[in-house]
Order: C-alpha cells, then sequence, then structure tokens
C-alpha cells in the first residue's frame, strides 16, 4: 500500500515496501571501508566463568562486545558536536526529527592544481537551483561510482572533498542534512581549518544544531538522481556522531 507525506503544500506518495538503503554495513576484517586511521571493527565474544557468548562455541546464547569507531568505520552521522567541546553537543540530543524530504545529485570532482579532486560549488549549484522543490537534505554521489567505495581503505590517501564554498552555499540554500559518499567534507589532512564543517554548522557564530553530516554512504547506479523521502537512522549514542543507516524511498507528486 502506498503512504503520503506532505511538504511545502505538496503531496507526494512513496512505497514503505520499497527501500533503497544508502549505508555500507559495520562488520569486522580489514576489507571494509575505513578512514582517517581507525581501527577495523572488532565482535569479541563475551566470557564469563563457564558461559562463553557463542552458540557455534557450544554456548547458549550469542553475547559479544562491539568496538567501532563512528567517524572512521562505516556509515555514519555527526552533528555540531564533532567540532565542539560542548558535551551537551550530541547527536541524541539535537537530532529529534528523522524523516526528510531529499534530493539526490551526482557529480563529478575536478582536479586542483595541487592534484586533489574536489567537489566544486559551480557543479552542484546548478542542480539545487532548477529544482522545482526545495530540499531539506542532499544526497551527494560522486562519479565515477565505483563499486570499491563499499571497501575502500581512504587512510593516507588525500580523498576527495568538498569546496568550503558549497557547503556555505548548502547553508543559504536551506539544507539542513548533507549525506555523501566521500570520509569528509574536508581534505584529510588540513592543518586543523575544517572550513567546510565550521560552514555548514556556521559554528560557532550561529550554530545550526539541528544539521547533520553523514559520511560514508553508497548510492548504487541503479537509484536514479531525483527527490526522495529520506529516513534517517541512527543510534542513541550520547556522542557526537554515530553509525547511521539512511533509507530512501522513492517519492511522486500526487
Amino acid at each position: 500500500m502506498p503512504a503520503t507525506y506532505s511538504y511545502l503544500g505538496r503531496t507526494y506518495s512513496f512505497d514503505p515496501a520499497a527501500p533503497l538503503d544508502i549505508s555500507l554495513p559495520l562488520a569486522p576484517g580489514s576489507d571494509q571501508v575505513n578512514c582517517f586511521w581507525a581501527e577495523p571493527v572488532q565482535f569479541d565474544v563475551i566470557r564469563v566463568g563457564s558461559f562463553v557468548g557463542s552458540v557455534a562455541q557450544g554456548g547458549s546464547t550469542n553475547y559479544q562486545r562491539v568496538h567501532v569507531t563512528p567517524h572512521g568505520n562505516g556509515t555514519h552521522t555527526e552533528c555540531y558536536g564533532h567540532i565542539s567541546p560542548d558535551p551537551t553537543a550530541t547527536l541524541n540530543r539535537h537530532l529529534r526529527r528523522f524523516l526528510f524530504v531529499a534530493r539526490l545529485v551526482s557529480v563529478a570532482p575536478r582536479p586542483q592544481l595541487n592534484g586533489d579532486l574536489v567537489v566544486m560549488l559551480a557543479d552542484v549549484e546548478p542542480l539545487l537551483t532548477a529544482a522545482a522543490v526545495a530540499p531539506e537534505a542532499l544526497v551527494l554521489r560522486t562519479l565515477p561510482n565505483q563499486d570499491a567505495k563499499r571497501s575502500r581503505q581512504y587512510s593516507g590517501t588525500n580523498p576527495t572533498y568538498l569546496e568550503p564554498a558549497l557547503a556555505h552555499f548548502l547553508v543559504a540554500r536551506g539544507i539542513q542534512h548533507l549525506l555523501l559518499d566521500l570520509p569528509s567534507v574536508d581534505r584529510e589532512e588540513d592543518n586543523g581549518e575544517l572550513l567546510a564543517h565550521h560552514a555548514f554548522w556556521q559554528y560557532p557564530e550561529a550554530t545550526r544544531q539541528d544539521c547533520t553530516i553523514t559520511e560514508l554512504i553508497f548510492v548504487p547506479d541503479e537509484v536514479a538522481d531525483g527527490l526522495y523521502l529520506l529516513n534517517l537512522q541512527v543510534t542513541s549514542l550520547e556522542l557526537d556522531a554515530s553509525p547511521s543507516k539512511p533509507v530512501l524511498y522513492e517519492l511522486t507528486e500526487n
């Protein structure tokens, strides 16, 4: 059964039974996507006395401890607490809605004179300006959309990042949630400036506390550019970031 969603005076239909998962899973092993020199995800079997938390090893139940670094392992969503010393600046406190109208766009980064690959304002601006509906969220797919993104080891490779002017533009366009298939909106090593992070959150002058950045997504080629309903699923961690599961639903205007 189709469902409906109202936004800016328009009504859209979507199929709740047809989710498009754009997250990368968390799994142990060195072949999983990784960045910023994070240790690989690790699942440890818990042992207490004669109890072993593994059915395969003779236990009655599976009972494991998970070692994960949200910013370095798999798809994750972060809030302004990523660049703030405020202990109350946690994702769980500031992400209070989970459904947003989103636009998916595909853009090829441009090579710079220093060899960097950068997603430029000039390439994203016309895609948003021409849109009939102003979205709350932007899902950015970089080209070429290689399947290797699912397991790439980004540390020390100076991955693609955003031009800071693009982050300023997204703020002006009212984009509250930015999702992208890169490890970061900023250069891997930038002397701690984090210009795009600061620009997107407008921190610290006029901090956009309810806005988020989601990194290390993967949007398959068969998911076409266009308008979607985004369900941004996170865990209830009192941290600046959380492993996340963004899911898209294709929208059709009624």
